[in-house]
């Protein structure tokens, strides 16, 4: 027979990226696509960065964490990360204010932008010659 663990959910999201989370009360395991995040990420900036939203609610090492993800960079899932695990804790405590406060319930509406026709880049134009 299954335990009965309480289980919230959570969609963050960053550039292209799309982070489906489940936090469940545990030791503090985050499994991204069925590998430790550690492994996953390989950077420690970002897993400082994905846990964020429990260091700000003081709940280090208090849930575990299971997330699906796809589309976009390093970067921008771990951000997408770091907003699901942000909304997925609304429903596990009173923990709205401080994490409004700390701006981890904005989403970042930060995109690429696209590249204009006769230009290189988005912005970028080919060198001016005047003959």
């Amino acid at each position: 027979m299954a335990e009965n663990k309480a289980v919230y959910y959570g969609t963050g999201r960053r550039k292209n990226a799309v982070a489906r989370v489940r936090v469940m009360p545990g030791s503090g395991k985050v499994t991204v696509n069925g590998k430790d995040a550690k492994h996953y990420f390989g950077r420690e900036a970002l897993m400082i960065f994905l846990n964020g939203p429990f260091r700000t609610t003081e709940t280090v090492d208090a849930f575990d964490v299971i997330a699906s993800i796809k589309g976009g960079g390093i970067s921008g899932q771990a951000g997408a990360l770091r907003h699901g695990i942000s909304r997925a804790l609304l429903d596990a405590g009173d923990y709205r204010d401080v994490l409004k406060k700390a701006g981890m319930l904005t989403r970042d509406d930060r995109m690429v932008e696209r590249k204009k026709a006769g230009l290189k880049k988005a912005r970028k134009r080919p060198q001016f010659s005047k003959r």
